[in-house]
């Protein structure tokens, strides 16, 4: 039998909300003093890591819990695509196309890295705990870190599908997701940490961040042209369009996942390597950027003169700190052993990214992007994109969908390779 949830102090989720909604203004509020304390305590902690680590902190505390708060889900189904909207309105798809095949690049190398992290990480492991990486049958480790390498290349969906193609016990399931949750909100800390020192980073790799330079410019220079002081109209056409965007997203998504599904067998099989298709989430991102991008052949880019950019800016925030909500840094010892395969997996993940990085000279939002269109997917992949300019939201997103696409084959491949890796 599997634990019962634990209770946390608030339930009622419009307090929770309340106490998320404090804890960012009071990041804001802080932020913006430019004297003192808070200039040097800035300095060195990005403001984005603080909307993460607060509600991580409350959630650690047991004062809220993401178990029983329906607050993720709204964010990420409902503000998400809402700010994907917003953020593509001003996009400048030949100026992204100008960004080279180094983002490209970074992304795959970051799949690699998840591919071939499992087997090595499950290696050294058992050099020190042979017992924590065996198991047989259906308890074998290798299948429950199966179901971490399809959320770590692709998401949810390829999660689910290395679920039911290996059939990890499902008592022991809750151990797998605990690692996948810590592991990767840990890594997702600390990419945003280094945020805050892309210039040295950048440096560092002797990267050419030219053509990234180049974008910000095109599209600050275009804002400022059109930019006005917003009217309430301004704000009721804006949340027209991103909401009816997220209706319709939502709408066409559902049919057109239960359509494949129905009608596809290698769509309906979660074995499929084409399974991802009958995600109604993924299809509810897709259609959520088509859209926004659509609009930006239109005048409705010239919203971003009102601030549409900003408002998305402000959902992407309220789902970082429902993002923050999962990260219980009390779990983090409850399995040891499990929870070092996570890390090992992860470090040699960076690693590789890190190394290529360094030969092919790539910026460090390359880097950040494309980890996190991996280990993050499309939650969090436009956010950390969002946190180095609005205007590149949409390459995290372009890069995540990709995620997608390649999931379950790489995740097929590196469960086979963590079964040899077992055996050895």
């Amino acid at each position: 039998m599997e634990n019962p949830i634990p209770q946390p102090l608030i339930v009622n989720d419009t307090v929770v909300f309340g106490l998320l909604a404090l804890a960012l203004g009071f990041i804001f509020y802080t932020s913006g003093i430019k004297t003192g304390f808070w200039q040097k305590f800035y300095s060195v902690v990005p403001a984005v890591l603080m909307c993460y680590l607060l509600p991580a902190l409350m959630a650690s505390a047991g004062l809220i819990s993401d178990d029983i708060s329906n607050l993720y889900f709204m964010a990420s189904r409902y503000l998400l695509p809402a700010a994907l909207v917003l953020m593509t309105l001003s996009i400048d798809l030949k100026a992204i196309s100008n960004l080279g095949s180094k983002a490209m690049i970074m992304f795959l190398t970051g799949s690699l890295g998840i591919v071939v992290g499992g087997p090595l990480a499950i290696l050294l492991v058992s050099i020190f705990s042979p017992e924590t990486v065996g198991g047989n049958d259906f308890d074998a480790v290798w299948r429950g870190l199966a179901t971490i390498a399809g959320s770590w290349i692709g998401g949810g969906a390829n999660q689910a599908a290395m679920l039911e193609i290996f059939k990890y016990n499902p008592e022991k399931y809750g151990g797998m997701v605990l690692i996948d949750i810590v592991v990767a909100n840990i890594w997702m800390a600390v990419i945003l940490l280094g945020v805050g020192k892309t210039k040295s980073i950048d440096k560092w790799l002797k990267a050419d961040t030219s053509a990234i330079e180049t974008l910000k410019l095109k599209v600050t220079e275009f804002t400022e042209k059109i930019t006005r002081v917003p009217t309430l109209q301004d704000y009721m056409i804006m949340l027209c369009i991103a909401f009816t965007a997220v209706g319709i997203s939502h709408f066409f998504g559902d049919h057109i996942s239960e359509f494949l599904t129905s009608n596809f067998e290698a769509i309906s099989d979660k074995k499929s390597f084409l399974s991802f298709l009958g995600s109604g989430f993924f299809w509810m991102v897709v259609l959520s950027t088509c859209a926004g991008i659509a609009m930006s052949f239109t005048k409705a880019k010239n919203y971003e003169g009102a601030g549409a950019s900003k408002i998305g800016g402000m959902f992407i925030y309220i789902l970082v700190a429902t993002i923050g909500m999962k990260m219980d840094l009390g779990k983090v010892l409850e399995n040891p052993g499990l929870i070092a395969i996570g890390f090992v997996w992860i470090a040699i993940h960076a690693l590789l990214l890190i190394l290529v990085a360094k030969l092919i000279k790539a910026p460090y939002f390359f880097l950040a992007v494309g980890s996190q269109a991996n280990v993050g997917g499309a939650a969090s992949a436009p956010v950390v994109a969002a946190e180095f300019h609005p205007s590149l939201t949409s390459v995290g997103v372009l890069l995540a969908v990709l995620g997608y696409v390649v999931g379950t084959a790489g995740a097929l491949l590196c469960a086979y390779l963590m079964e040899v890796a077992s055996s050895l």
